[in-house]
């Protein structure tokens, strides 16, 4: 028999059953335990919330008075109380009618001002908060809950895509039998444009693809993510980085190159890195240390920071501290099972660029969207394994040119904006270099890559394999059984093959 560990799930609620069971001292045990969260909850909003958060209706309702009763004024009753009649007026849709189409969406973003892309209690500042708040708005979907909805990756705060890709649900003109006839799509809800009216300007759909499958998944039908992490030069050697690179294309145990989610059943630490490169962002750019580079990196699936992980070793590297090598004795977990402590570098340059999926789905057409741990996102190990249908559930991406030369118009704008900013900022720049250099004797400073490293910068590097240890896997996992937060299940060997944890 082998073991597998697993998330202890528990009812988040009891059954009114359950309830009538209890008694009096008990329930009044559960009012105080459920009030004290609920004001810790508060103020953990209080404290997190923007000013345009505070001042959406959902949250004023949430954040109340001490005594429970909100604090509004006259001014502001009356307002309420103008909007909730214009809100009664307005004419709901019926959905009794509507059709619905499953479809592929793709979205770009830059993430420097939101929060990630995940939904967030104690945020309304996130790309899918904004994403849901477009499709209700434009009676695209009717609920969330029923949207069938997926994500291909989750990408944390400040982090950005140039292609993400969620599976959804739309409403749509078309009868079913007719959704996916070549000469239809073209009469179809123009769905990009249309949510890209209402959506910010930094979050924007580019296209759309019609799905001959009502359970192909975007999270688990994707076969390969890419991402790309932006970097000047500065003084890096980009040699010593490629070298490093190479010896992490392989499939390996990235422990070592993450920040753990043990808490949350993620036990299984493998994963198929099928390449990594340093590349110039300009072939014909100098060797300045003003030139810009970028790690480009694929996989079947990543670990939490793993990307950030790496890069931050990888800039060790190619300041010198450490040597490429250093890669393969923290890939060798028997050896080091023991992650060494360091931070991982900013999310600012990194960038969901390219995703990959299967042309069949492997997901049987009973599956459950709510029957998977919806904080992570991975992909099943066995990639090869198609439907025997002819016809790839996959067709065509569906492209607007209005849509499509508005994006360009909008980027052309915010691309002028930074790169008159970058301008000042490297004229400035060259202006004090010179000055340092006619008054001081000549030298060199390459501090371009310092703001990467989000730690404080020591007077002397420690080597990362003589520094403290972080908690190894296994104790990890034995301190989360204790606290009842996972369980450990036995199964027959034979089914261990065909078995996987849940990863992020």
């Amino acid at each position: 028999m082998s073991q597998k560990v697993v998330i202890n799930k528990r009812l988040k609620g009891l059954s009114p059953e359950a309830l009538n069971q209890l008694s009096k001292a008990e329930l009044v045990d559960k009012i105080v335990q459920l009030e004290a969260y609920n004001f810790q909850l508060k103020n953990l909003l209080q404290k997190k919330l923007t000013e345009n958060d505070k001042n959406n209706a959902e949250y004023k309702t949430l954040l109340e008075g001490e005594n429970g009763v909100r604090e509004l004024s006259k001014d502001s009753m009356e307002s309420e109380d103008m909007s909730s009649s214009k809100r009664k007026k307005q004419r709901t849709f019926d959905w009794s009618s509507a059709h619905r189409r499953h479809v592929l969406l793709k979205v770009v973003y830059f993430g420097w001002d939101y929060q990630g892309f995940a939904c967030q209690e104690d945020s309304n500042d996130t790309i899918e908060a904004h994403l849901f708040r477009a499709l209700l708005r434009t009676c695209l979907i009717e609920s969330r809950a029923s949207s069938n909805y997926h994500r291909c990756g989750r990408t944390d705060k400040e982090v950005s895509a140039f292609c993400q890709v969620i599976s959804i649900d739309l409403r749509s003109k078309l009868a079913p039998e007719a959704q996916l006839d070549t000469q239809s799509i073209t009469s179809e809800i123009d769905y990009c444009s249309l949510l890209n009216r209402v959506l910010p300007k930094n979050i924007q759909c580019v296209s759309w693809m019609p799905l001959r499958s009502p359970v192909y998944s975007a999270r688990f039908d994707c076969i390969a993510r890419t991402y790309r992490y932006y970097f000047p030069k500065g003084d890096l050697n980009i040699e010593a980085m490629q070298s490093a690179c190479q010896l992490l294309q392989r499939h390996a145990d990235f422990r070592n190159f993450c920040k753990m989610d043990v808490h949350n059943g993620v036990t299984n630490y493998m994963r198929n890195l099928q390449h990594a490169v340093v590349k110039p962002c300009d072939e014909t750019a100098s060797a300045s240390g003003y030139a810009m580079y970028f790690l480009e990196i694929k996989a079947n699936a990543f670990l939490w920071h793993q990307i950030r992980c790496i890069m931050a070793v990888l800039l060790l590297v190619g300041q010198s501290h450490e040597q490429p090598s250093v890669i393969s004795e923290l890939l060798d977990v028997v050896k080091n099972p023991c992650k060494p402590q360091y931070t991982p570098a900013i999310g600012l340059p990194l960038n969901l660029f390219h995703c990959e999926f299967r042309a069949h789905t492997t997901r049987l057409a009973n599956t459950s969207g709510n029957a998977v741990n919806d904080a992570h996102d991975d992909v099943l190990e066995n990639d090869k394994v198609e439907s025997a249908v002819s016809e790839p559930d996959l067709t065509d991406w569906v492209y607007s040119e209005e849509n499509l030369q508005k994006l360009v118009e909008n980027l052309q704008c915010e691309w002028t904006q930074f790169s008159v900013k970058c301008t000042m900022i490297r004229n400035v720049l060259t202006q004090l270099e010179e000055m340092l250099e006619q008054q001081f004797k000549p030298q060199l400073v390459q501090a371009q890559v310092i703001m990467l490293q989000d730690a404080v910068k020591p007077r002397q590097h420690q080597p990362l394999l003589q520094r403290k240890r972080c908690e190894s896997l296994e104790n990890r996992i034995e301190h989360f059984v204790k606290k009842q937060r996972l369980i450990v299940k036995e199964f027959a060997e034979t089914d261990a093959s065909n078995r996987m944890d849940v990863t992020s």
